[in-house]
């Protein structure tokens, strides 16, 4: 009797964690059948041919899907609304509604909006003032299309956003006036992290090294920091390097 009943509880036993198994694995085909939803994208730009090409360079990408085109800058924000796009590619120069006027509406209309800036020129000024106005990203036309895919998936992933030269620049000039940082103390600063000496910064900008080093003692003060490696660092992990300094400099200086 009891060996029926030992026996009988022992099977149970078995084929409860078949079960369990079972269903643990049906789970997980379960949730690698659920496909990916795309990245959802509305293209901004009152050229068709920029818009061709954009759509040929996303084209391959099947996590990244055009739901909306706008043609002009008073057709965004309804096409915003209809569509409730992820991410949106705006030229900063558009007829009606211009972008750096469209990025305060999308703030306030539709918080929070990622926007990535396309800019015929690679301008520092203009970068600095799209991020300040709620940009995410700042790209010139001339940019590598493949290196928009990227960019885009960073940005919808909430990631930090490695920009070309123009927008690095305007990056910088952003977080220098958080610091405080005049526009040569930045302008050092980003020759710092570089790896340069005093000697070769003030050839640089026709300054004596007596200056350089005032300047200097003015970032450490500003930044907190002691020493140039302290800066260098500072600088790459705030954003204040710019686009002057290679992985190579940046390796260097830090490893000293």
């Amino acid at each position: 009797m009891y060996r029926i009943t030992i026996r009988l509880t022992k099977s149970r036993l078995f084929l409860s964690e078949v079960a369990s198994v079972e269903r643990a694995a049906a789970a997980r085909t379960a949730d690698e059948e659920v496909p990916v939803r795309p990245i959802r994208l509305l293209l901004a730009d009152d050229h068709a041919l920029v818009l061709q090409a954009l759509r040929l360079a996303f084209e391959p990408y099947p996590d990244l899907e055009i739901v909306a085109e706008a043609r002009s800058g008073s057709e965004v924000l309804p096409r915003v609304a209809e569509t409730n796009p992820d991410v949106i590619l705006l030229d900063i120069r558009m007829p009606g509604i211009d972008g750096l006027q469209l990025l305060d509406r999308l703030q306030q209309q539709h918080p929070p909006t990622n926007v990535v800036v396309l800019s015929g020129v690679d301008d520092p000024d203009l970068a600095a003032e799209a991020i300040r106005r709620g940009a995410k990203a700042f790209l010139g036309k001339r940019v590598d299309p493949a290196e928009i895919a990227p960019v885009i998936r960073q940005v919808f992933a909430g990631e930090p956003v490695t920009l070309s030269p123009g927008s690095s620049s305007g990056a910088a000039k952003v977080a220098a006036d958080e610091f405080g940082l005049t526009t040569r103390e930045r302008e050092i600063l980003e020759q710092i992290a570089t790896g340069r000496s005093n000697k070769q910064i003030a050839g640089e900008f026709w300054l004596s090294e007596q200056t350089i080093k005032y300047h200097l003692t003015n970032v450490y003060r500003k930044l907190g920091v002691g020493s140039r490696t302290e800066a260098a660092r500072f600088a790459y992990e705030h954003g204040l390097a710019g686009g002057h300094s290679s992985s190579e400099d940046r390796e260097r200086q830090l490893n000293g």
